[in-house]
């Protein structure tokens, strides 16, 4: 009679273990999942489950860009979400960094943007040297493009997006503060090798075009306006550029730049713009036109996480209450009141070409197809929410912060996608829209930056537990 040896009963256990432990999950709504007596050890195991079902799968291309989403079928492919958007992308390379410290996958993904507008840097000159106007969004440096050949899309777009760039400029800096994206300073070094010309003439764009006051299309692509969310991205990015020119070398291969940037040219930058979100926030617009002007737009929590720029707690709370009392819905987060996309049944209003279209000038059209007050459902906000307060409980040990952050842990596991709908069950949603009375999610399913910020969300409830020794 066979008897197994010790690694092969280890090994059965383990497994066993497993498939109790995804028994458990499956059995489960997600919703139940975490409760206020859950340990690290059990936020881990739901972490590897999820991984297990394909929840965290991030899809990448040759050269290290992600698309938009991992859909397939006829209707998805109408979208337009196979193509990279910078936005995305900075947010989902960040992701890797901050949750796996996977610093090769961050860089690869970096230097795969840093090559695409190198190739096109004449959007950038263009309108540096007044040879194209910056008001035709098409002029301007363009945020959505082809991934695979990192050729510019023909279709009309709207690429006036100060958020965008300045999410590649702070991790830009972020990776190189580190060490982790080496960057040669020696004089002649190839350009594949440095980014310093390529920030210098990001720098100059900004300061030619007034991004303090500029109009632009921001995180959500529509009507162009001053926005505190552009602007604080941008902040951001030229602080983390800032505190890198401390260092003499980098300050020093700054100036031979074809497009030479000083420290006090950066400081201007900064203080303008400071003194812009000053005159705006808790807003995202104060402009008086009223197809501009806007009071609570979720965008803004992203200048709390992951940026940290906001720099004044009570400005923190009023945006994170904002974003409560106004903002959030039973199932997830509107980007905004009044928002029509993907509002209830979108896909019997709209052909699957057109749900994605660029309405940026064409807004109106749209707006009338929004019921009051059913406005899409975001995925991408709940788990911020939760990481914004998980960082708090971390600096303070607050254990109402805990509570807060756990809270919208929970409601983010709710999002997935459930057993028996149009999608595999646990994948992570662009938003819950209404059809036909009955809220589901998108076809923007899975969107990969929702994953993103739901692994973060996860990753740093685990650290709380374990401060707590749980």
């Amino acid at each position: 009679m066979y008897t197994a040896g010790p690694t092969e009963y280890l090994l059965a256990t383990t497994t066993d273990c497993k498939e109790r432990m995804s028994d458990r999950w499956k059995s489960t709504a997600p919703g139940t999942w975490i409760t206020e007596n859950s340990t690290s050890r059990e936020v881990s195991d739901i972490f590897e489950f999820l991984t297990a079902q394909g929840t965290f799968h991030f899809p990448v291309l040759p050269n290290g860009l992600f698309s938009a989403a991992a859909g397939d079928g006829g209707d998805f492919e109408l979208t337009g979400y196979r193509n990279v958007w910078l936005r995305d992308n900075i947010q989902i390379a960040w992701a890797h960094w901050a949750v796996q410290k996977n610093a090769a996958t961050a860089v690869r993904c970096v230097s795969a943007l840093h090559e695409f507008y190198r190739r096109h840097r004449h959007r950038f000159t263009s309108v540096i040297n007044g040879d194209a106007d910056a008001s035709e969004p098409m002029n301007r440096p363009h945020i959505r493009f082809n991934g695979s050949d990192l050729a510019e899309l023909p279709e009309k777009w709207s690429h006036a997006q100060n958020d965008a760039l300045g999410y590649l400029l702070w991790l830009t800096c972020r990776l190189i503060a580190s060490g982790d994206l080496p960057c040669s300073i020696s004089e002649g070094a190839s350009e594949s090798s440095s980014p310093w010309d390529l920030l210098s003439l990001l720098v100059h764009y900004w300061q030619t075009i007034e991004v303090w006051r500029d109009e632009d299309s921001g995180h959500w692509e529509e009507v162009r306006k001053v926005a505190a969310s552009s602007i604080g991205c941008a902040t951001a990015g030229l602080t983390e550029l800032r505190l890198l020119m401390s260092r003499p070398e980098i300050a020093s291969a700054l100036l031979k730049c074809e497009y030479p940037v000083r420290p006090e040219m950066v400081d201007d930058l900064i203080a303008q713009n400071r003194t812009a979100l000053t005159n705006i926030l808790p807003a995202e617009c104060v402009q008086a036109d009223p197809a501009k002007n806007r009071r609570y737009d979720s965008a803004l929590l992203f200048l709390i996480y992951p940026l940290n720029i906001v720099n004044d707690r009570a400005l923190e709370d009023q945006i994170l209450a904002d974003v409560g009392a106004h903002l959030t819905g039973p199932i997830g987060i509107r980007r905004y009141l009044g928002d029509s996309y993907w509002c209830a049944d979108y896909r019997d209003l709209l052909s699957a070409d057109q749900r994605t279209a660029d309405f940026s000038d064409s807004l109106d059209a749209r707006d009338r197809l929004l019921k009051p007050g059913m406005e899409a459902q975001w995925c991408i906000f709940d788990p911020i929410v939760s990481c914004i307060h998980g960082r708090r409980f971390h600096q303070s040990g607050d254990m109402s912060s805990l509570a807060m952050q756990r809270a919208a842990l929970i409601r983010s596991l709710t999002q997935l996608s459930p057993r028996g709908g149009r999608f595999p069950e646990y994948r992570c949603p662009e938003s819950w829209f209404c059809e036909k009375g009955v809220w589901q999610p998108n076809d923007i399913t899975p969107l990969l930056w929702t994953q993103g910020n739901l692994w973060q969300a996860l990753t740093l409830y685990r650290k709380s537990l374990e401060k707590l020794g749980r």
